[in-house]
């Protein structure tokens, strides 16, 4: 497999969509050479085997008559099957996903049905016709806007704190017709473009208080990375203090019934840290222990603007909890109350960080750096002042339009800043206007594309060099291009394959491209949901975010590798290898694995279950219930996410399953899942439901051994 982001690119620049008006290649491309002509005699041969295929095996239920699901095979025209593509496909995905012929039906021989398969595949390929939409209007996502503010400004938001989310296509959010457009979220992106403007350029006075909740179910017993050694447990927080003043830190422990302050170990120390300098250490047991959940703040200390690493966390004095004769589960809090025979450390629940106090602006912030590519010299005067403006409007423009900035751009913007200028008094409340400006226009919110107005209908052009790079760095960085490609456009050598690729490189070689890794993953796969995982406590005691967060983690680590190393897609099913730390090491059984950091591991023969994705703990885990593992809806989203196919609906007379017997001594056994799925083979409506052949991947008694949190067992089920 090629890199697929090189792929991506390649698929971007054949694929001639709208440009930039005066920019566009507008000779139309050539129409496609016809196939190569076939011997007459081979192709009536191969039809007619075909045909007796599909008229023993097929047509029995799907014919003129009958109608099943609305197939009538008998008339369907093997020679003209491009006139009826819709229907082949439809059938080359049922026998691909072995879905046809049903369960107890009668089947052709694995080969035959492999040439009747390959056989129409190639006749609905010689034949296809490429679907070149017109290009439109495409909404930035939540995460693209936050990442183009990022880049533009340097400046880390929380997007979630300003838009609502995104509506998703077959679990993709950056599909431009779910992108649409409404007058409250108009709004959002108005309030929005005023918030983020003020927050860039430090045009912040009034305190705000900004609160951080440590997931309940996080394990606080060891080290977290980031913060010092010789700690454990707490929260480590990467905050954008607004403007130079002072700050409070007021830290909560978790509570538990009456809100009492959990935690049996006595003697704790909790250090507040700012980039590492401690603030403030507390004594747990009579600073924040009898606060009954109202919690504790520091003494307000200065802080300058700008991003900054505040750290919540106990000094590490003993170990107690590890050495008690119950063995301790991962998860090291289990509220609302405590257990006997169990002793639990205190544990960090929330820290909420208030100011600015006696704000005093943004002196110097990596955002105003990004900004104010210029100052005026306060001697020369207005002039001065209208040319540097000019100058830092013209930078904005470039980086949030994707685009060179045009005379028309600063002529509307430039009035913004003398409204701003002269409103405010400052030069800085003038670039704050007319940044507020860019932030809400049209041409930094939506990605838009035009055909060029002399475009014959049906015909091909190629994409501008501008629209390339913008759907380059949207692919790759889900941002806006930088000025290097932005520049390359302009000049119209983004089209040459050689500077392409080169790009290409680059930008993978950018941090910025872990977004591809991230947000590819998190919506095929589906892994953005395992925040929502709750598995219940109590049959699960060892499910805790720290595992949750490790299972995510291993499929970006292992999905980059993938593409990163060239390695073949194959590899995603088969790959003999996984990233773990310690807490997935041990999770999974893997010896030997210390500390939060991540580390490649090559996996054993006795854990060839855990190979490629099937048999990662993130997909096994949101793919079953909160309370058992789910084979049936595990093969559901395998079908669909791998094969592109669903089941059919199950039939609407198939019985409730068993309930769990009414007793209070424990005694009585409820049916396991290999129980419950053979009683639903033998009943004839589940039967044909119930996936079988190549469908049988995730009801094997292999698939049934997941418990619901992805720990395997070979006597489970």
């Amino acid at each position: 497999m090629r890199l697929l982001a090189t792929a991506g690119i390649v698929v971007v620049s054949v694929v001639l969509l709208a440009g930039q008006p005066g920019q566009v290649t507008p000779n139309p491309t050539p129409a496609p050479k016809a196939p190569p002509q076939r011997a007459p005699s081979t192709v009536a041969s191969a039809q007619a085997t075909q045909r007796a295929l599909v008229d023993e095996y097929c047509v029995t239920c799907h014919n003129g008559r009958l109608k099943t699901a609305n197939l009538r095979l008998d008339e369907l025209d093997l020679a003209r099957l491009d006139d009826h593509a819709e229907v082949g496909e439809k059938v080359v995905r049922k026998l691909r996903a072995g879905m046809m012929p049903p369960t107890g039906v009668r089947r052709p021989d694995p080969p035959a049905l492999e040439s009747l398969i390959g056989w129409m595949e190639k006749e609905l390929d010689r034949s296809a016709v490429t679907h070149l939409p017109p290009p439109g209007l495409h909404r930035l996502n939540r995460t693209e806007y936050a990442n183009a503010i990022r880049d533009l400004l340097a400046l880390e938001v929380d997007a979630t704190k300003f838009l609502p989310p995104d509506d998703s296509t077959r679990g993709f959010d950056n599909i431009a017709g779910a992108l649409t457009m409404s007058p409250a979220l108009m709004e959002a992106y108005l309030s929005a473009a005023g918030k983020i403007s003020r927050l860039a350029i430090g045009d912040v006075t009034a305190p705000t208080q900004a609160v951080f909740d440590v997931p309940a179910d996080t394990a606080q017993n060891h080290h977290i990375e980031g913060l010092p050694f010789g700690t454990r447990g707490g929260i480590l927080i990467h905050y954008n203090f607004p403007a130079d003043g002072e700050y409070a830190f007021t830290v909560k422990g978790v509570t538990g019934y009456f809100q009492a302050v959990l935690g049996a170990i006595r003697g704790e120390q909790l250090e507040v840290t700012v980039d590492g300098e401690r603030v403030k250490l507390f004594d747990w047991d009579k600073e924040i222990a009898n606060t009954t959940g109202n919690g504790r703040s520091t003494p307000r200390v200065p802080v300058t603007a700008g991003p900054h690493a505040v750290g919540v966390t106990f000094l590490a004095t003993n170990d107690v909890p590890g050495t008690e004769l119950n063995k301790p589960f991962q998860r090291t809090m289990n509220t609302p109350g405590s257990i006997p025979g169990f002793l639990f450390y205190p544990h960090v629940g929330q820290v909420s960080i208030e100011g600015p106090y006696d704000a005093r602006g943004a002196s110097d912030t990596a955002s105003r750096r990004q900004i104010f590519v210029c100052r005026p010299e306060p001697r020369r005067g207005a002039r001065d002042e209208a040319a540097c403006a000019r100058r830092i409007v013209s930078t904005l423009v470039k980086r949030a339009f994707r685009r060179p900035t045009t005379p028309a751009d600063l002529n509307v913007l430039m009035d913004f800043y003398q409204a701003g200028r002269q409103e405010e008094g400052t030069f800085d409340n003038g670039i704050e206007a007319a940044l507020q400006r860019i932030l809400a226009d049209p041409e930094f919110i939506y990605r838009g594309e035009r055909e060029p107005a002399d475009l014959a209908a049906g015909r091909t052009y190629r994409v501008s060099d501008l629209a390339l790079a913008s759907r380059l760095s949207f692919f790759l960085w889900s941002s806006i291009p930088d000025d290097e490609l932005v520049d390359l456009a302009a000049q119209g050598r983004l089209k040459d394959p050689a500077v392409l690729e080169r790009q290409v490189r680059r930008m993978l070689a950018d941090p910025k491209s872990d977004a591809l890794v991230t947000n590819f993953t998190g919506q095929w796969l589906g892994v953005r949901s395992l925040k929502a995982s709750e598995p219940v406590v109590n049959l699960f005691p060892d499910f805790d975010d720290n595992l949750r967060n490790a299972f995510q983690r291993e499929v970006e680590l292992f999905f980059d590798s993938i593409v990163h190393e060239d390695r073949s897609v194959l590899d995603l099913l088969t790959a003999d290898y996984t990233f773990v730390n310690e807490r997935l090491a041990k999770h999974y059984g893997i010896p030997s694995v210390y500390g939060p950091q991540f580390r490649r591991v090559t996996l054993p023969a006795e854990l060839d279950m855990r190979r490629g994705l099937l048999g990662k703990g993130a997909l096994l885990t949101v793919t079953s219930a909160a309370a058992r593992t789910s084979p049936v809806t595990r093969g559901k989203w395998y079908l669909q996410t791998f094969l592109g196919v669903s089941p059919p609906d199950p039939p609407p007379n198939v019985p409730a399953l068993q309930e769990r017997p009414a007793d209070t001594t424990g005694n009585a056994k409820a049916p396991t899942v290999r129980q419950t799925l053979e009683v639903h083979r033998r009943n004839p409506a589940c039967a044909s439901w119930l996936p079988t052949s190549r469908r049988n991947i995730w009801l094997s008694r292999e698939a049934r051994s997941w418990s619901g949190i992805s720990s395997f067992s070979p006597t489970r089920c």
